[in-house]
């Protein structure tokens, strides 16, 4: 657990935050530039798709405001430690220290668990989550045009990573 200047406590997620936790999925999804997901999935979905920890809630007084997990990126053994993260932060929560306090536990708990390489999609439409990822260390690897379609509409997609320095 790690608390930052603006008393957010970050912690494990867990089943009974997923009501939390997937009203503010929704909340990114309804941007539309946060994600090629167009509905907020089970949460027997999204369990079976994240890894099991890190896994993490930002709370502020008690309330969820934010969450950030990894999904592997393939399950070929040579990837083992690779992983893809998403942060997502609750509306009236944005840019008040609570992506960043996410961010940077999960980059270190991924290394305490074997990742070596985290990589991120980011719209280039969302500046919020391209800065805060640049910020934590990741880099711009380059831009994946007309990646996909949303709503019919051809989007690119910034691709970052951020390579361990501990695990080498």
């Amino acid at each position: 657990m790690i608390r930052t200047a603006v008393d957010v406590r970050v912690d494990a997620l867990t089943a009974a935050d997923w009501a939390a936790v997937s009203a503010i999925y929704a909340e990114g999804i309804e941007t539309r530039n946060a994600t090629f997901e167009t509905d907020v999935p089970s949460w027997d979905d999204w369990d079976a798709r994240h890894l099991a920890d890190p896994r993490l809630v930002a709370r502020r007084d008690g309330e969820v405001v934010g969450w950030a997990a990894l999904t592997h990126v393939s399950d070929r053994c040579a990837y083992q430690g690779v992983a893809e993260n998403s942060v997502y932060v609750a509306r009236g929560a944005r840019s008040q220290g609570s992506g960043r306090a996410l961010l940077t536990e999960l980059v270190q708990r991924a290394e305490e668990a074997g990742i070596w390489t985290i990589q991120s999609g980011v719209f280039p439409e969302n500046l919020a989550s391209l800065q805060l990822h640049l910020s934590c260390g990741f880099r711009v690897v380059g831009v994946r045009e007309r990646l996909g379609r949303l709503e019919g509409t051809w989007r690119d997609v910034v691709f970052l990573e951020r390579r361990s320095k501990e695990i080498v």
